[in-house]
């Protein structure tokens, strides 16, 4: 017995086109944001600068906003300065105030898959304080 040669019908080929297709591009999943780079504690001086800087990645690319004592930042002395990706952004504080600004600041990346959290310190210094701490 000779095989017999079937042709597809173009229904069959269309669902195998969309098959092969569906095996040769990557499916992007949802996945949680991971920090790239969490901001440090830091000792500034009172009229100085401090800047905090925060990174994550994530699928879809994760949102960073910045929160002081559990509210967003907002402050005229208060810059927030995102990547030129939206990958992350910088808090840069100026003039620094003694005990105005001393505070955990909290990075946050929030995405559809997720919302993670990282802090960091700030002290601020009066300005004779540190001349009197480099004597020492």
């Amino acid at each position: 017995m000779v095989p017999h040669n079937r042709q597809a019908s173009p229904r069959g080929r269309a669902l195998s086109l969309l098959l092969l297709l569906c095996l040769a591009v990557p499916i992007h999943a949802d996945s949680m944001p991971s920090f790239v780079k969490t901001p440090e504690d830091q000792t500034g001086i009172s009229g100085g600068v401090a800047s905090f800087v925060c990174q994550a990645v994530g699928e879809p690319k994760p949102r960073i906003t910045w929160m002081k004592k559990g509210k967003k930042v907002s402050s005229q002395r208060f810059e927030v300065i995102e990547f030129d990706d939206g990958s992350g952004s910088v808090l840069r504080i100026q003039p620094l105030r003694t005990h105005r600004d001393e505070a955990i600041y909290e990075c946050t990346a929030t995405n559809s898959a997720g919302e993670i959290n990282t802090s960091a310190k700030l002290t601020v210094l009066e300005g004779d304080a540190l001349g009197e701490e480099l004597e020492l």
